[in-house]
């Protein structure tokens, strides 16, 4: 009889794991529609009403292509039921992140990518959700109504943002990811993928956004969450479950708990002594330098344990030299920096985006660990880190003297006065203010004091007053720009445009996209073409005024031109644009959206002559 049970407990685990594997994919054995009662076995339990619900706030976000005071093509527009589902098209009535295709990463602001990124990694913006009740969600509908697709990873939080009590412990759950892929279509769709079940009720919902394959900005108009208040009961019946499912990767599960583990393995001091390391011995300290430096912060802190000349290896600041802990961001707080002390001693670029948020760092951890590991830092990603404060940013100040890039984008939270203190990073060469609170006269002593400056960007930064003012400044003492990014400046004039195009003649990007107050007929955006002339990216989006004569003088001037937006015009004709595209030979972005001389058939007509170029069409429906 022995050799029986060997093959029971085989059997055991395989039925166990079968049982694991369905509890946490809850996949379509456990969708549940409207009012469905949940099986036990044969036994019907009590029917668990499914509560259906729309987005009650938007509470969270990295971008959006409106402006921050207004509702047009913002993520406030997620907010309740349809403005516009089912119909297809451009409206402004939905909410669209502020890039789309790999554009942006082919200009001459585009920073250089963080090594060590994990390969599952893609998101690029996120947008987070509070419903009214918190509940077990069974689905998740998004309602996109045009170029589909972006969303590639949808996220639950145990934190419910209407609680007064703050939680002990904030729990991020993946219910469903999918590396990023290219709609088939631009029309409008309802997209509900298969979600995960979690163990807790949640009534705030995250979107991760990846539009690099899109060709064309994605607009998203509500999000829907079915759910049910008391926690399902799993079947147990085995002919539910789906055998495929268990040659499935359980990268979901891996992601969701390897952060907790790194807070474990960082302390681990415990380690088996061996009286050799096997071919390691004979292999020099920098090969094996080189072959630890492919791996994930995870798969470093997994490989300490194993002996202690790879711990030795794993715990080498020289390892630590870049840095980026965005793509963990839901599992990073105090502890997690704590740990990483005495490893980022060295660390040069250091990505804090999108973490800390609801009180996962304080501003102590954040200080203790600057003033351990700032000295060296020439490069600090912030964006979306609502744990800064005034204090935070003087630390900065103080303890990294070697600090050449900064972003804190959409770090809106931060008040006003908190940015006198970049000032004093004098040798600044990137700032990212991106949405931030910004005022003009701290803005103003920025530009003072950091004259090395050669990217800024000051995209719906609304509380600056006097852009002329700004711009002036700029043309006086930052003589190295090559790049500036003024998106929906409200007031910027031609005397602005024109001090800045007389004293940053390096500039080669150019965002004015959204500036109302510029007119062609003062002969600013000839002005530009003629004291520009290394100019590559230039945004003119949705300036009505743009004409014939502007677009001839680019063609004469600025050669080097790849990538022009000039979205809504109505006095571009088809001939001035040829003459663009027979001038600009680089040229591989071309936005004539809503220009009424350039039809369809002048775009075929264009896109045969000059196949190399795209040239976005865009038309409401």
């Amino acid at each position: 009889m022995s050799p029986v049970f060997p093959m029971l407990t085989v059997l055991s685990m395989f039925y166990y794991i079968c049982l694991r594997r369905r509890a946490r994919t809850a996949t379509r054995g456990e969708m549940m529609n409207s009012r469905r009662a949940i099986e036990s076995n044969s036994r019907a339990l009590p029917i668990n009403v499914e509560v259906v619900q729309y987005a009650k706030e938007v509470l969270d976000f990295s971008s959006h292509y409106g402006s921050e005071n207004s509702m047009s093509y913002t993520m406030w527009n997620l907010a309740g039921i349809p403005n516009v589902y089912p119909s297809s098209g451009d409206f402004t009535q939905t909410a669209v992140f502020r890039t789309y295709g790999t554009w942006w990463d082919q200009c001459p602001s585009a920073q250089l990518p963080f090594k060590r990124t994990p390969p599952n990694f893609y998101s690029q913006d996120y947008v987070e959700l509070a419903f009214e009740e918190p509940v077990y969600p069974t689905a998740v509908h998004v309602l996109e109504t045009y170029h589909p697709g972006a969303v590639i990873r949808i996220l639950a939080c145990s934190a419910n943002p209407y609680s007064q009590n703050t939680p002990a412990e904030v729990r991020w759950e993946i219910l469903w990811s999918e590396a990023p892929s290219k709609g088939n279509s631009p029309q409008a769709r309802q997209f509900t993928p298969c979600i995960k079940q979690i163990d807790f009720p949640t009534n705030l919902i995250r979107l991760e956004i990846n539009s690099s394959l899109q060709d064309y900005y994605t607009e998203l108009d509500a999000v829907v969450l079915h759910g049910v208040k008391e926690r399902p009961v799993l079947s147990l019946k085995t002919s539910m479950i789906d055998m495929n499912d268990l040659d499935e990767d359980d990268d979901e599960e891996k992601n969701g708990c390897e952060m907790d583990s790194l807070n474990k393995q960082f302390s681990v001091t415990a380690l088996r002594e061996w009286t050799t390391n096997g071919y390691f011995d004979k292999l020099p300290y920098e090969l094996i330098q080189l072959i630890l430096s492919h791996l994930t912060v995870p798969d470093l802190c997994r490989l300490a344990q194993t002996c202690k000349l790879l711990y030795q290896h794993c715990c080498d600041p020289l390892q630590y030299i870049h840095l980026s802990l965005q793509p963990y961001w839901a599992r990073i707080n105090d502890t997690s920096l704590e740990y990483l002390l005495s490893r980022c001693t060295l660390v040069q670029w250091l990505n804090l985006s999108w973490t800390g948020n609801r009180g996962a760092i304080s501003v102590s951890g954040f200080s203790r660990f600057l003033k351990v590991c700032g000295s060296e830092l020439v490069r600090l990603e912030l964006a979306c880190s609502h744990f800064l404060n005034e204090t935070c940013l003087e630390v900065i100040a103080e303890m990294c003297p070697n600090l050449q890039e900064l972003n804190l984008s959409s770090c809106d939270k931060l008040p006003p006065q908190a940015f006198n203190h970049i000032a004093k990073v004098c040798n600044l060469k990137r700032l990212v203010l991106y949405r931030t609170k910004v005022e003009q006269t701290a803005l103003l002593s920025i530009l003072n004091f950091c004259s090395e400056l050669q990217h800024l960007s000051l995209g719906s930064c609304v509380m600056i007053e006097d852009y002329d003012l700004i711009a002036s400044m700029m043309g006086a003492k930052c003589k190295k720009l090559r790049t500036l990014d003024l998106w929906r400046c409200k007031n910027i004039t031609e005397n602005g445009i024109a001090e800045l195009a007389s004293g940053c003649q390096l500039l080669e990007e150019l965002d004015l996209g959204w500036c109302p107050t510029l007119q062609s007929s003062t002969g600013c955006f000839t002005s530009l073409a003629r004291k520009l002339p290394n100019l590559q990216k230039l945004f003119l989006t949705a300036n009505r005024s743009v004409c014939d004569t502007d677009i001839e003088e680019l063609a004469a001037n600025c050669t080097h031109l790849r990538q022009l937006d000039i979205l809504g015009t109505r006095m571009v004709s088809p001939a001035s644009l040829r003459k663009l595209l027979e001038s600009c030979k680089d040229l591989s972005l071309l936005d004539v959206s809503f220009c009424s001389q350039i039809d369809n058939r002048v775009v075929l007509e264009l896109n045969a002559s000059f196949p190399n170029v795209f040239i976005k069409k865009s038309f409401t429906q």
